[in-house]
């Protein structure tokens, strides 16, 4: 039986809801769609909010042949069959869902061909492409962020599931929706997943003499909480179950980290996918407060890279726990999104000629690393001299943490840099 989220999926531009900011009237992706010539592109965003529609509305849209694969269960063998029978076809789009999970190698399969425009690759992916897409694959897409559902977007695919059961003589009555809402978190298919269920236990259960069904928010409540085993096996609830884990370890319970981590190993999950997440968790949340958990992270991954399930679950625990129980600060990866803040405010400054590279004369005569003083050459391997370009003088973008790792690293950079950056 085709689901309710198949069925009601929009075949066109017009039917297509949210992301308006892309595919609206006068909108940058619909300008490119409209004029038949797009980029090899990425969606980024949350589950649920039609990136799969989006690519296939795309191609529809174009008339062009249309390739699908999942980086879950494809490799560098599927992506060469397609590429290999896209160069008899004119135009053809390749869509990966999840490309995040592709490896580096499976990556750099796809680069020849999105390069010569063999294939015009739309990816798919809920997680920030900058840390789990290569470079080389990046530089030549076009990334598109897309925005999860709002109220009215989620009451108008409530009246199109309703609009659906009336054509096949049912007649559905959302008196409540928040339960709804709450329950699919902008998820659309979540949304309608939620609907057919509570729609269809309803009709089994409780059938009626004029074939309808009335829900409110107790009723659908009532029926996900009884279902809610069978909601999980549908992977509706990956992304919370993930969210759950790095929040628990983010607050210092090894305990609740260990319970969602023993749900995603039940459920079997990717152990790549849930060793990935701790090793960017190590930077993010922990970072210098504590150096050893990015170690521990890292030898993580590469344990469950050789091992696999059922022995790499021990890896994951111990690892999880670590995380868990250490000491807990994001002043690094603060300090990257400063100086991100400040390139955009301040656009591309010119790096100052004493630290510029001079390895020609003309270069040398030019100024390039005149006046540069080189560290080692100084007592304690360290003279005051200034790193950031004209504009930025003194500007402070890392705030080390209140851990006693760092504050030893702050005491360090108050007796080299005196008051200059005010630590």
């Amino acid at each position: 039986m085709t689901p309710l989220a198949e069925i009601l999926r929009p075949q066109s531009l017009d039917d297509y809801i949210g992301q308006q900011h892309l595919v609206g009237q006068g909108a940058v992706l619909r300008t490119l769609i409209e004029s038949g010539n797009i980029p090899s592109m990425i969606f980024w965003g949350p589950p649920g909010i039609g990136k799969t529609t989006l690519a296939m509305i795309i191609s529809k849209t174009l008339n062009r042949p249309f390739h699908t694969l999942s980086a879950i269960s494809s490799g560098v063998k599927e992506v060469r069959d397609v590429i290999n029978k896209a160069q008899e076809e004119d135009g053809a789009i390749l869509f990966i869902d999840e490309i995040h999970r592709f490896n580096k190698a499976q990556q750099d399969s796809l680069l020849g061909a999105v390069e010569r425009g063999t294939i015009t690759l739309i990816g798919a992916t809920t997680e920030n492409p900058s840390f789990e897409v290569i470079s080389a694959l990046l530089s030549r897409c076009q990334v598109y962020v897309l925005r999860e559902f709002g109220k009215e977007d989620m009451e108008r695919l409530i009246a199109s599931a309703v609009a659906h059961y009336a054509t096949q003589g049912l007649k559905v009555e959302v008196r409540e929706s928040d339960a709804l809402m709450r329950i699919s978190g902008g998820d659309a298919r979540k949304l309608l997943n939620a609907v057919e269920l509570a729609v269809n236990r309803i009709q089994k259960g409780h059938p009626t003499a004029d074939n309808a069904v009335v829900l409110d928010n107790k009723i659908v409540t009532d029926v996900i909480q009884q279902n809610l085993a069978f909601y999980d096996k549908l992977g509706e609830m990956h992304y919370d179950i993930i969210s759950a884990f790095i929040k628990s370890m983010r607050g210092s319970d090894p305990n609740g980290a260990v319970y969602w981590l023993a749900r995603m190993i039940d459920g079997g999950e990717d152990p790549l996918f849930i060793a990935r997440r701790m090793l960017i968790f190590a930077s993010e949340d922990i970072g210098n407060a504590n150096p050893n958990a990015l170690l521990l992270a890292n030898a993580t991954f590469e344990a469950v890279s050789k091992i696999g399930y059922p022995e790499c679950r021990i890896n994951l625990s111990q690892c999880a726990c670590y995380l868990a129980c250490s000491a807990k600060s994001n002043a690094t990866y603060m300090a990257l999104e400063n100086a991100m803040a400040a390139i955009r405010q301040t656009g591309d400054l010119p790096v100052p000629l004493h630290i510029r590279n001079a390895p020609t004369k003309l270069m040398k005569q030019m100024g390039y690393h005149e006046g540069y003083k080189y560290a080692h050459d100084y007592e304690g391997n360290f003279t005051p001299q200034e790193y950031l370009p004209q504009g930025l003088e003194g500007a402070k973008f890392y705030e080390p943490g209140n851990t006693p790792r760092e504050q030893e690293t702050r005491n360090s950079l108050r007796q080299r840099w005196g008051a200059k950056y005010g630590y």
